[in-house]
């Protein structure tokens, strides 16, 4: 069935609309002329979450790219250079995505944004070069090994890495990260989430030597977001200590 687009009443090309309703969109990227893809993300929301420095004249990584909302935002904010990167959902390893929607939207955008199909766990300064920005947005709890993971994401890391998580209170103070065997708020990919302590602490272990965080889901927002999960059968002891931060972790 075909997706919804959000358009502010501007006439679009048969062909574009017929190519956009064909796509299953994570991002809602702006293409212009009124047209806003239908993803299921809401792009502009968690952008604000993010906090981003000022890219004019950085060089900027996006990490997990998808359609490359955050791409395409780095390069209009005046970034020198972007380069975004996927594999999972490029390689179409999962049955909800795919690069049909970067592509449209790089085409449409005329935008000059460089890419990489490339796994998080191969990350290297001889796969990928050094970028003065990097955004590791809704990729760690992915992740297996997420000390590998910030690991491999530290030596691609010049000045400072933006970190965006689901997190895990667990009830405790204490560093520690929570594994999900059975994949965590209605996703079986989800493998593990820090609390605020561990992060911190595999951050300031790979180099990082001033970390703030910029945002952290509220109490309300968890107990929401727990609500939902738990009607759609989920253990509720584990989901509300459930919550999402990001980070800046710098390198100064």
């Amino acid at each position: 069935m075909a997706s919804q687009v959000y358009n502010c009443g501007v006439p679009l090309k048969s062909n574009m609309l017929e190519e956009i309703h064909q796509i299953r969109w994570w991002h809602r990227i702006d293409l212009g002329n009124g047209v806003i893809t239908p993803g299921q993300d809401r792009s502009q929301a968690k952008l604000k979450t993010l906090h981003l420095p000022d890219l004019r004249g950085k060089t900027f990584l996006d990490i997990g790219a998808w359609d490359g909302f955050f791409s395409f935002e780095a390069e209009r904010r005046g970034a020198s250079r972007v380069l975004a990167t996927d594999s999972f959902i490029w390689n179409r390893r999962a049955p909800w995505g795919s690069k049909d929607g970067f592509d449209l939207a790089k085409r449409v955008l005329q935008s000059k944004v460089e890419e990489m199909n490339i796994d998080p766990m191969e990350l290297s300064p001889e796969r990928v070069g050094m970028w003065d920005v990097v955004l590791y947005s809704g990729i760690l709890y992915h992740m297996r090994d997420p000390l590998e993971a910030l690991r491999r994401v530290s030596s691609v890391t010049k000045q400072v890495l933006i970190i965006e998580t689901l997190t895990d209170c667990m009830f405790t103070r204490r560093p520690a990260i929570a594994l999900y065997d059975q994949g965590a708020c209605g996703d079986r990919s989800n493998g593990c989430a820090p609390n605020h302590a561990a992060l911190c602490f595999l951050l300031r272990e790979n180099g990082f030597t001033r970390i703030d965080r910029v945002y952290s889901r509220s109490f309300p927002g968890r107990l929401a977001r727990a609500a939902y999960w738990i009607a759609n059968g989920w253990n509720p002891l584990v989901t509300i200590q459930h919550g999402r931060a990001a980070y800046h972790a710098w390198k100064i």
